[in-house]
């Protein structure tokens, strides 16, 4: 514990799920965390989780970058710069190819590829020099699971920006990097399927994990806190995978 003592992070989509986890793993390790997502109420209740003395939330959605300039603020008001940026906030629905609407393009790309692009860039300014850059990317960018072609295309992008970010930011010493979870038990698996579907659809999953089950969202916690911090100071440019195996052996 205290590998992050006197730093500060951001965490988008830090009131459930991944983003809730590893905001209370990275304030554990000493970080105040500033988490945002759209909903005020499961923000409140994520600060008191992780401990309001060490959280801050703004709500926002980071496909609005006039919310993403609010967040900003805050930490700039903080006076003390931005050492970690964990770019999580993501949306996905299932529709095959046949059934893609253009309201279903603009929502997952939005979220997901214009959120993560603007996370990032609009926290440049308030970068220290060290600090750490991770993207939440996914398995499925490399599986083709039938019905998650959008949300698959989407995690891809978030991929490659991590190669590109790394290269154009390595020069002001701030690394960027990704990860990659598999199925991971969260609030937003649930709402991909349907609430009677969701055990069968997480055991046929958790069937194809060589490790036998899906991950708690502690486990990409300890991945996220490990690249954030000076264990992980030669790693540049990754995509590190968090899948018990699934896209491995």
């Amino acid at each position: 514990m205290g590998q992050l003592e006197g730093k500060t992070a951001v965490i988008t989509g830090g009131s459930t799920g991944i983003g809730l986890a590893t905001a209370k793993r990275l304030a554990a390790e000493g970080a105040h965390v500033f988490i945002t997502g759209r909903r005020k109420t499961a923000l409140d209740a994520a600060v008191e989780a992780i401990g309001p003395s060490a959280a801050t939330a703004v709500a926002g959605d980071v496909s609005d970058l006039a919310d993403l300039d609010r967040l900003y603020d805050a930490v700039r008001a903080r006076g003390r710069g931005l050492d970690v940026v964990f770019a999580n906030a993501g949306s996905g629905a299932l529709a095959t190819l046949e059934q893609i609407t253009e309201q279903h393009l603009d929502q997952i790309f939005g979220v997901n590829v214009r959120g993560t692009l603007f996370t990032v860039q609009k926290a440049l300014p308030l970068l220290n020099d060290g600090a750490s850059v991770i993207l939440n990317s996914s398995v499925r960018a490399d599986d083709g699971v039938a019905a998650f072609g959008t949300y698959a295309a989407s995690k891809a992008a978030i991929r490659s920006f991590a190669r590109t970010w790394a290269n154009e930011l390595k020069g002001r010493n701030v690394r960027v990097n990704a990860i990659s979870p598999g199925t991971i038990d969260t609030p937003g698996l649930d709402a991909v399927v349907s609430a009677e579907d969701a055990s069968v659809t997480k055991a046929q999953f958790a069937a194809g994990v060589p490790l036998g089950r899906i991950a708690d969202p502690a486990e990409v916690a300890h991945v996220v806190a490990f690249l954030a911090s000076e264990q992980s100071s030669f790693i540049l440019g990754a995509n590190l995978y968090v899948d018990g195996g699934e896209n491995q052996i």
